[in-house]
């Protein structure tokens, strides 16, 4: 056997975009076949490339591999003589007993490698195509879904469909975990059936506040699942007070890259009362360890807003009003980053 097996078949899997893990021995205590550098790529299904010890440690390794790649996140496991096959939390290590004879201990880290997430970026439009050139620079694949859209005038993406036809749509992308609506006028009822089609984890569109609400009633009136329109967030992206194409990309790119890393997406702001009738709750309340003033923060009706929404003065003023520290200054700053957020070029 070839012990550096495992470098092939990690190119491999990587190039072919598929998970596994990276097991490396760390230690080895005698009698174990094992040596401690030892490495093997290991994938869901079981299959060990490399060599990390005999089949007694196998079965612990591909049990703590399968979650690993469930969750992303790195383990170490330590496999030691013991006449029970208990599993231990010893919160820096899970420890497995090894009922096998041939006794020595095993402590293995073992590294889950994850295929880049795919963004999905529905519409041809001047965000449309910044999002598409900036992704990549983050990790992530791109795909990109336009009537008429040619590959050409995508370099950076990793597939261009020029249709947004929902069946066909669905058909080609099977799975991609965030999607992002910047159609900006152009098929934006098509645009965002075929985003919900989808069923990503993550939906943002790129539209003022006014829009999004006419549009998500309009969806919910023609049939679509209320509780999957609910979880749209409308105006998309982070409050940075972006004003041309480039900058609400990457507003709305922030927004992606929180979602990816677990953060949960800011409340939907624009849906009508028709969208959340017959919805479940989609965001978490804050955790009872928050401090008090989290329920009146100083900018809040402005961040929500983003660049693509209309907020109005005298609403950030109202709030302002509620918070004693808040000076007359600071309250002239705040109504000046609102009135500016009123005119974007994302397509009112």
């Amino acid at each position: 056997m070839n012990r550096n097996e495992w470098i092939i078949q990690a190119a491999r899997l990587q190039a072919a975009e598929q998970p596994f893990a990276l097991v490396t021995v760390l230690r080895a205590q005698a009698p174990t076949s094992g040596k401690a550098g030892d490495k093997a790529v290991v994938t869901a299904d079981g299959q060990i490339h490399g060599w990390i010890g005999g089949g007694c440690a196998q079965p612990a390794v591909i049990k703590t591999v399968r979650r690993a790649l469930l969750d992303g996140q790195p383990r170490t496991i330590r496999i030691s003589p013991s006449d029970e096959s208990a599993e231990r939390d010893l919160g820096d290590v899970l420890e497995f007993g090894m009922a096998c004879h041939s006794g020595g201990t095993l402590e293995l880290f073992i590294d889950p490698v994850m295929p880049s997430a795919l963004l999905t970026v529905v519409g041809d439009s001047p965000v449309a195509r910044a999002l598409v050139s900036l992704a990549p620079r983050v990790g992530l694949r791109v795909a990109v879904v336009a009537h008429g859209a040619q590959a050409v005038d995508y370099p950076d993406a990793d597939t261009v469909l020029s249709t947004d036809d929902v069946p066909a749509v669905g058909a080609q992308l099977a799975s991609t975990p965030f999607v992002v609506v910047a159609t900006q006028g152009r098929r934006d009822l098509q645009g965002l059936k075929a985003a919900l089609a989808l069923q990503p984890q993550g939906l943002w569109f790129v539209a003022s506040a006014r829009k999004a609400g006419v549009l998500l009633d309009t969806l919910v009136t023609s049939g679509e699942d209320p509780a999957a329109v609910a979880r749209i967030v409308a105006p998309a992206g982070e409050f940075i007070g972006a004003q041309t194409p480039e900058e609400i990309a990457l507003s709305v790119l922030t927004s992606v890259v929180a979602a990816r890393r677990g953060h949960a997406p800011k409340a939907v702001i624009s849906a009508p009362a028709a969208v959340f009738a017959s919805a479940e709750p989609v965001f978490a309340p804050a955790p009872a360890s928050a401090p008090a003033m989290a329920d009146a923060p100083l900018v809040a009706p402005v961040a929500a807003g983003s660049c693509c929404g209309g907020v109005k003065k005298s609403a950030t003023q109202r709030e302002a009003a509620t918070v004693p520290a808040l000076t007359a200054v600071a309250v002239e700053a705040t109504s000046a980053v609102a009135a500016s957020a009123k005119s974007s070029c994302c397509g009112g």
